[in-house]
């Protein structure tokens, strides 16, 4: 490795880390999140990565960000992540439907795009404890709006030295999603069902993360906590990796010149996934523009329309639930850098968000978005995405892919940009069977998720994957409810004193 490369908190300019330090811290001091100094530049001529498979561009991608890990460690670690756990050999494989490209990122042990990152994520946790002394039990604190609870559970699940506790919204999540958390086996797991919505849930394990006194508590008893939310910067880096990869697989099959700009639209919630797009486009790959898909909680496509982030509105529950949010953590590190890597100015915008709900940026920093474009499907469209493409090309995608797909379209209406685009496909169908069987015919609506599931078979003539039939008959492990408020006494209750 030549240069280190140092992570800084997006509202502290003083704080600074390695890779390592800030994968395990997971949030800076003061709620800011970690962010590279700079973007590197993408070392690989893309003819070398076109001939590379997943493992290979993991490993050009995330050295450039990951220097303080010697090349054995993060190779173990790229290599104990995407193994047989992933049904396909590709890891991420690309589908041309219609025109349009479809990266399915779900082919991972919990059938969602999380598993590209949540299945290195532990490996990486525990490489950084090694290397920074770390003798306390790593607990990692999460709140999930659907899939990011499944995969970090299956990531973590038996993994010594950790700990993991997931908080999702108990009526805001599909009940496939649900079962899956629910039978999670690990005697170091705990799933809590909180009577509130995903927002909820995440500013309270925030809350946590910010309290100076229960992270005393918590080391005194041998504790410290960490992150599996795209917050943490280890799980925002291996996001970045399935851009390159697609771009040289694309560039490899023919379908684009080496060089040629690629749009990439992501339906898109925390804005996590997006904004490893806008990062791989930093780094010089060939991107377009970043097409940014929303469901009926618009506050994203109104930010872009309007420059005023505003969370003051009812929240919607949808058929895409893993992006029913309307406080979008990541948009923070794009406010950052588009803030000129102001801290003292990204920390005022994050304080009136607190405080008011909204906040509102320059001119000069709207001037920078320009790469991007905005726009949201409703319920009824979501649905009619889904229907129209099963009906002319027999494929069939989730209600989140959908949204992205139905955003596409409007985009491809309003600029008439013929620039080939990727969609990033984030979920099976098969973890939403019932809002996909009933777009493609009503009479599905009243049936329950799993009955579904051998007719999505027959429909889709895509076998249903091994997370479905392993799920169907699980004994429910995790029964534990609470109130928003009861949050902290859980995980008190769960770690106990050694």
């Amino acid at each position: 490795m030549d240069e280190d490369m140092f992570y800084r908190s997006t509202r502290n300019s003083e704080e600074k880390a390695t890779a390592s330090q800030a994968i395990l811290k997971g949030l800076a001091e003061n709620g800011g999140l970690f962010v590279p100094e700079e973007i590197p530049s993408l070392d690989v001529p893309m003819e070398k990565l076109a001939d590379m498979g997943y493992q290979d561009t993991a490993y050009e991608v995330m050295k450039l960000f990951f220097t303080d890990f010697t090349e054995e460690e993060l190779k173990r670690c790229i290599q104990n992540a995407y193994d047989s756990k992933f049904d396909t050999q590709e890891i991420a494989p690309i589908r041309k439907v219609q025109g349009a490209y479809y990266l399915e990122l779900f082919h991972g042990a919990t059938i969602a795009f999380k598993d590209m990152a949540l299945s290195i994520l532990p490996h990486l946790l525990i490489t950084s404890a090694k290397k920074n002394h770390v003798d306390n039990e790593i607990v990692i604190l999460t709140a999930t709006s659907g899939d990011t609870g499944k995969a970090a559970l299956a990531g973590f699940a038996g993994v010594e030295g950790t700990k993991i506790i997931v908080f999702y919204p108990k009526d805001g999540v599909s009940p496939i999603q649900e079962k899956q958390m629910v039978t999670q086996k690990g005697e170091n797991t705990l799933v809590v069902g909180i009577h509130g919505n995903f927002d909820q849930a995440q500013t309270g394990v925030k809350e946590m993360f910010a309290d100076k006194g229960l992270a005393e508590e918590m080391a005194a008893a041998g504790y410290q906590f960490s992150s599996a939310n795209s917050i943490n910067i280890g799980r925002l880096v291996p996001q970045i990796v399935y851009y390159v990869y697609a771009y040289a697989q694309m560039v490899k099959k023919g379908w684009l010149k080496d060089g040629e700009a690629m749009n990439v639209t992501v339906p898109t919630g925390n804005f996590g996934n997006i904004l490893a797009a806008y990062y791989a486009k930093n780094m010089g790959l060939p991107i377009g523009k970043l097409v940014c898909a929303s469901n009926e909680n618009k506050v994203l496509y109104d930010f872009f329309a309007t420059g005023i982030y505003d969370k003051n509105r009812e929240f919607i529950l949808t058929s895409s639930p893993s992006m029913d949010i309307l406080v979008s953590s990541n948009l923070e590190r794009l406010i950052y850098q588009i803030a000129g890597e102001d801290a003292q100015k990204t920390r005022e915008f994050m304080a009136s968000l607190q405080e008011e709900g909204k906040y509102g940026i320059t001119p000069g920093m709207k001037g920078q978005l320009e790469g991007f474009y905005g726009n949201y499907a409703t319920e009824e469209e979501t649905a009619a995405a889904i229907r129209g493409i099963y009906g002319e090309a027999g494929y069939v995608i989730d209600p989140h892919t959908a949204v992205a797909a139905a955003v596409y379209q409007k985009y491809l209406k309003e600029t008439g940009d013929s620039t080939k685009t990727l969609i990033a496909s984030t979920a099976s169908p098969y973890k939403f069977t019932r809002s996909v069987m009933a777009s493609i015919d009503g009479k599905y609506q009243d049936r329950p998720d799993f009955e579904l599931v051998g007719e999505l078979e027959d429909l889709s003539g895509v076998k249903a994957p091994k997370a479905i039939e392993e799920i169907r008959s699980a004994p429910v492990l995790h029964r534990a409810e609470c109130e928003v408020s009861g949050m902290r006494d859980v995980v008190k209750g769960f770690l106990g004193k050694r």
